[in-house]
């Protein structure tokens, strides 16, 4: 295989951002989709001086003609597609009864149409490779916890994250045996960028995870490498809390 090629969404900044840089150093070429073009060019820079090849898209992940295209340009650029990650989404903090009809369609296509715009896509260059591919989807413990103390959002949000687990496995039973599908959950991450409710309550949080410590990108990008290239792989359909046992919601 002359080259691995991966696609993330939400890839300027944050947990994308770290992931693309841990898969560019295990030798995946890079399509990074986000509408952060100030991010998307520095994390393309950050990757171009390790060696790697990328490619940078400008584009709302929640619309569905932009990720067919986006997709059929990779595919067609490099030849494959061996990974895909649905990174992007955004938090919602308005409950049941300040969400307006809106409000609730924007974080559902954020956070879960981004997943099946870009599933869809990309599983019929993977079904047609002789390896086939790997994809992650990023969910979220408030799928499973419906929304913790740290975190800014509520409901909608849960409700789209939780989505993606029901996404995860129904396509797992889809696409296998060629593509391996998998979801992660993680829990509390700091990140470059931050939200102000966990720098000032950074402390708090802490007393409620078992490893004394926030998550980091790098802990998030780790297990989505493996996902993508470990070799046997019997892992699909399944979805991986990285939280550091946050037992204080």
């Amino acid at each position: 295989m002359d080259r691995r090629v991966a696609i993330v969404t939400g890839g300027a900044r944050g947990i994308g951002r770290g992931c693309a840089h841990d898969l560019a150093e295990n030798g995946f070429d890079l399509a990074l989709v986000d509408l952060l073009e100030d991010g998307l060019s520095s994390t393309a820079e950050e990757i171009r001086a390790m060696g790697r090849d990328v490619m940078t898209f400008t584009a709302d992940v929640a619309l569905h003609q932009p990720a067919q295209d986006i997709v059929a340009k990779v595919a067609s650029e490099w030849g494959r597609i061996d990974f895909l990650l649905n990174n992007a989404g955004r938090a919602m903090p308005k409950g049941l009864l300040e969400i307006s009809e809106d409000e609730w369609d924007q974080t559902i296509d954020l956070n879960l149409k981004s997943c099946f715009n870009y599933c869809r896509a990309a599983a019929r260059t993977m079904l047609d490779q002789a390896n086939g591919g790997r994809i992650v989807n990023m969910s979220s413990i408030n799928a499973h916890s419906g929304g913790v103390t740290s975190a800014v959002s509520k409901f909608s949000y849960a409700a789209a994250k939780a989505g993606i687990l029901g996404l995860t496995r129904a396509l797992a039973k889809e696409l296998g045996p060629k593509v391996h599908i998998n979801a992660i959950c993680p829990g509390v991450i700091k990140t470059e960028r931050g939200n102000d409710m966990i720098r000032n309550r950074e402390p708090d949080l802490i007393s409620g995870i078992t490893l004394d410590r926030l998550g980091t990108p790098r802990d998030i990008a780790q297990l989505v490498t493996f996902l993508a290239i470990s070799e046997p792989c019997f892992i699909t359909g399944q979805n991986f809390i990285v939280d550091g046992f946050q037992w204080k919601l």
